[in-house]
């Protein structure tokens, strides 16, 4: 089967992804707890509109309304028996906003977390976790999806479930992981550890990479982290950054993210000159976001010198001590971000809604 991200990335060179998808769904009536997945049937214009305003934005990748969408997530919303119907649906819609561009812009099934601990740490094993995994990656593949993207894990076992799950189908595979406790993951993963399972499992991994956490200074600090270590494995993988648009914080009872157009179009430099091939935004990020990094993609020239810390901190905010240090090659250091912030970001982001 044609790999058609890598034929676009070899086109291209470098490539837009999409914005958020929960937190614009509130903005037209999603409300908390609800499942996102079921607007696949129920609201269908809502989810196209969407899709068509990050198409419309300059987007090269837009990722399915299907985050939460294997039966372990659905099944919480009574809707564990409708994985095939939701996530083709979800697969459909962006496929017909897709086709609708005058240029190739491809679908990508999003494939979030189950929700479950897998084994040894909880109930569910790898196993099963990984029959969840295919059964949603059949859906998507089946609504049009080209690309299987399996994004905010925190575990090594969840990559692995996820990874062998989605490799039943024989699309092309992206995985990102979310580093927001220190450097690393919830489930404590580095980037680097991050980035040497995508070598362990047997299967082709066309692109790894960061999302969701933090803030965007996290994800460059994380992408500069797995170049350090593609370098010393020899690899070169293709990489992705997909932040999330600033930083959180409530405001009359909602949850508002503090990055404007010209903040994510900085961190869309700064994640090219990092090193990252596939970049886009998450949680708060618009159209209006997306159109700005679009512009800022366009006018960004190979060869530049990758961010160091005091220049991701400056422009971007402040980084967590672990991935300072982890870019100053020590893998050593716990404790919470340089200006005692990080944690309590990492817990509400957390609460947000993908």
């Amino acid at each position: 089967m044609t790999n058609k991200l890598q034929s676009l990335l070899d086109e291209r060179g470098l490539l837009l992804a999409d914005g958020a998808t929960g937190t614009n769904l509130f903005a037209v009536g999603l409300q908390t707890g609800d499942a996102p997945e079921l607007w696949n049937i129920d609201h269908p214009d809502r989810i196209a509109n969407l899709h068509r305003s990050f198409v419309d934005a300059g987007s090269d990748i837009i990722l399915t309304n299907s985050f939460g969408g294997t039966h372990y997530r659905l099944a919480l919303h009574k809707a564990g028996h409708r994985v095939a119907e939701l996530n083709s649906a979800a697969a459909r819609l962006a496929r017909a906003e897709a086709d609708a561009s005058d240029k190739t812009v491809l679908v990508a099934g999003s494939m979030g977390p189950t929700g479950e601990i897998l084994a040894p740490n909880g109930p569910v094993s790898i196993e099963q976790a990984r029959r969840a995994f295919s059964e949603q990656a059949q859906a998507l593949a089946e609504g049009g999806a080209d690309i299987l993207w399996i994004e905010t894990i925190s575990s090594a076992e969840e990559i692995e479930a996820a990874v062998l799950g989605a490799a039943d189908v024989g699309l092309p595979i992206v995985y990102t992981v979310s580093i927001d406790t220190n450097g690393r993951t919830m489930m404590g993963l580095t980037p680097a550890q991050t980035l040497k399972i995508s070598t362990s499992l047997n299967t082709h991994i066309t692109a790894v990479g960061s999302n969701c956490g933090v803030g965007a200074s996290e994800v460059v600090a994380a992408v500069c982290n797995l170049v350090n270590a593609a370098n010393t494995m020899g690899i070169k993988p293709a990489l992705v950054a997909k932040a999330n648009c600033g930083i959180p914080d409530y405001v009359d009872g909602k949850i508002v993210y503090s990055g404007t157009p010209e903040l994510m179009a900085d961190y869309a430099l700064m994640s090219a000159n990092a090193g990252a091939t596939i970049i886009g935004g998450c949680c708060g990020t618009t159209a209006a976001h997306i159109k700005a990094m679009r512009h800022a993609i366009d006018s960004w020239k190979p060869g530049q010198q990758s961010p160091d810390i005091d220049t991701i901190v400056h422009v971007l905010g402040d980084l967590s001590q672990g991935a300072q240090a982890q870019m100053n090659g020590d893998l050593t250091v716990a404790g919470g971000s340089a200006s005692g912030r990080g944690s309590r970001t990492s817990r509400r982001n957390r609460r947000a809604q993908h």
